[in-house]
């Protein structure tokens, strides 16, 4: 029952009624809550380098986890596809977040909201280069074990301050990291 009272005090006071006296509460200021601050929660604030949702930093890389991807005008069902991405594995940057949503962008800057369960958080690069090489060892004197067609996408295995160890097709070496998008300069990855 005092429960009860306790509600209906605090519904005299959003109403500006003299319930909680007709209940037998107190009639102080203290016994009867602001309305203010009660009747919305504070927006939460939110730091321009690192996500509300997933307090991970932004901007971020991931990769698109199947072979299509709806792109949209904004973050909900609701809003138009404005891009599809159809390749598996793309490597896409995390620019912005909303709930389930994901504001990404490819290597041209094309993209949209994404709902995240499209994302992986398996790292990819996307070659820039034609015909990149890879060596054997992250050295530019390295023997080139392979090349690299422009817009081939490699999974990331590690990176070092300016090389990438990447996997092609089961191909794998070493490649420099200004001949990839995906990861960022300074990035290291083990």
């Amino acid at each position: 029952m005092k429960r009860i009272a306790g509600v209906v005090a605090l519904l005299g006071a959003l109403v500006g009624g003299p319930l909680a006296a007709q209940e037998g509460e107190g009639t102080g200021s203290a016994d009867i809550p602001s309305a203010t601050p009660a009747a919305k929660p504070p927006e939460k604030q939110c730091r321009p380098d690192v996500g509300c949702v997933t307090n991970l930093p932004l901007p971020r890389f991931v990769s698109l986890k199947g072979s299509e991807g709806n792109a949209r005008r904004g973050p909900g069902l609701t809003h138009r596809i404005d891009w599809v991405f159809t390749r598996a594995g793309m490597p896409l940057r995390i620019t912005a977040e909303y709930e389930n949503w994901r504001r990404v962008e490819d290597a041209e800057g094309a993209g949209g909201w994404v709902h995240y369960s499209l994302l992986s958080g398996v790292r990819s690069v996307l070659v820039t280069l034609d015909m990149a090489e890879l060596r054997a060892a992250p050295e530019a004197s390295a023997p080139v074990i392979a090349q690299a067609e422009l817009g081939v996408i490699g999974r990331v295995l590690e990176c070092r301050t300016d090389w990438c160890r990447v996997a092609f097709s089961g191909t794998r070496g070493w490649i420099r990291k200004t001949d990839v998008w995906g990861v960022n300069a300074d990035e290291i990855i083990d």
